[in-house]
């Protein structure tokens, strides 16, 4: 996923945590089971645009043709609405039997009884094959709720022909720092044309764990508590507007148009920024935006201590209520394992946690899809801290940073005010 953190995805973890809590209170099972032509038939559910929904209804079709007796019925539904159905859904009694989660919505879910623990169908799902970390990556308190659709990583991707018009060379990323990062980015938009910008945005949530681990700290901890200091937090804020006071980034009315916008319709996807700190799987996206082949920077700031780590784009899940557990299973299974689906999905929710797939789609990756996945393999190499899944009320933190990150870049409150609230908020989200 992930993905970028939008006020609308913000609305579905409200809405989740409002409804989550009828689950289990006889609102029945759902509607999925079998058919009268005495097929079993399934509901996936997914969030995405156009090219992933026709990707993923033809990885169905292989999926039906290997399963004569499975049939699956897709549901995709455009990002920003998307969790506000699922946890309506939910909460009904009626949520699809497999579907996919982000961020810190397995946590939320599991939390709340709506996933279904893996371990039950492991007659039907291998993940054996997959890196470790990407099982890891699923796992709530020790428990398998989510089964990793790809690995994904935090990165800077930049423009080379908005550093080319410039006159400005690409930095060495083994090496620069965070104010390398706001120099270089403040030259870019000087010598640019007016309305394009050093950098697509300040930074943003995704980020402030990376941030934090590279001075010893974390997001959250393994336990589900806050893992960073105010001193950090503040230092956060303070880079954050930094970049949009020296004209790096554009200044807060765009910023906050930004967070609304597809990742076509970004800054950098209207070729407008040199570079956009945000996830490696963007950059098939937002090449195919531009027309230009974009390279993946690893983040500022990495040496001594790397902040960086491999998350799951995405995790396939299924509904505790399922009637269909051992058919939602083999999909599943055939989702990550199978190279009918791997030839067909490719990157498009990661690159594949298995390496047998990795391998089975090496020669059909796009001049992009091969940027993404070299420097996935790069980032598999750093010897990083792991990283925890965020707990129960976790969701409400992206929002939290979002709303306080705004009130920074207007200076309605300083950066050491933010932290404060900031804290203060974010504690009480995840202590329910």
């Amino acid at each position: 996923m992930s993905p970028r953190t939008t006020p609308l995805r913000t609305l579905g973890a409200i809405a989740l945590v409002l409804v989550l809590s009828l689950v289990g209170t006889g609102c029945g099972r759902n509607s999925a089971g079998p058919a009268q032509d005495g097929k079993t038939t399934l509901r996936f559910a997914w969030w995405g645009n156009e090219k992933r929904a026709e990707a993923t209804q033809q990885t169905l079709r292989a999926f039906e043709a290997a399963n004569p007796g499975i049939t699956v019925v897709g549901e995709s539904t455009e990002f920003g609405a998307y969790f506000d159905k699922l946890a309506t859904g939910v909460a009904a009694g009626d949520a699809p039997d497999v579907f996919t989660l982000g961020g810190a919505y397995p946590a939320e879910y599991a939390g709340r009884g709506a996933l279904l623990d893996l371990a039950s169908v492991s007659g039907s799902l291998d993940l054996d094959a997959l890196d470790p970390s990407a099982r890891q990556n699923g796992q709530v308190r020790g428990t398998q709720y989510g089964v990793s659709t790809g690995a994904n990583a935090l990165a800077i991707v930049a423009n080379p022909k908005v550093f080319a018009a410039s006159g400005v060379e690409l930095p060495d990323d083994d090496s620069w720092t965070w104010d390398d990062y706001a120099a270089l980015a403040t030259e870019l938009t000087e010598k640019s044309p007016k309305g394009t910008y050093g950098t697509a945005t300040p930074l943003t949530h995704d980020s402030l764990d990376a941030y934090a681990r590279q001075r010893g700290e974390s997001l959250y901890t393994e336990d589900g508590k806050l893992g960073l200091t105010e001193q950090t937090v503040a230092a956060f804020f303070d880079f954050s507007l930094r970049l949009m006071k020296q004209q790096a980034a554009p200044p807060a009315t765009v910023t906050v148009e930004e967070e609304g916008a597809s990742t076509e319709q970004t800054l950098m996807g209207r070729g407008q920024a040199g570079m956009m700190l945000t996830w490696s799987n963007s950059v098939n996206a937002l090449g195919a935006a531009t027309g230009t082949k974009l390279e993946l920077l690893k983040l500022p700031g990495e040496t001594p201590t790397p902040g960086i780590w491999l998350q799951s784009s995405q995790y396939y899940a299924i509904s505790a209520k399922t009637e269909q557990a051992d058919a939602a299973a083999k999909l599943i299974n055939f989702l990550v394992n199978d190279e009918r689906a791997a030839t067909v999905l490719l990157t498009d929710r990661g690159v594949p946690a298995n390496p047998k797939i990795r391998t089975a789609i090496a020669g059909q990756l796009t001049p992009a899809g091969k940027v993404e996945v070299d420097y996935v393999d790069a980032i598999g190499k750093i010897k990083f801290a792991p990283t925890y899944i965020g707990p129960v009320g976790s969701t409400k933190v992206a929002e939290i940073t979002s709303r306080v990150s705004t009130d920074v870049l207007f200076e309605r409150i300083t950066p050491a005010e933010a932290a404060k609230q900031w804290l203060t908020e974010s504690q009480q989200a995840i202590a329910g």
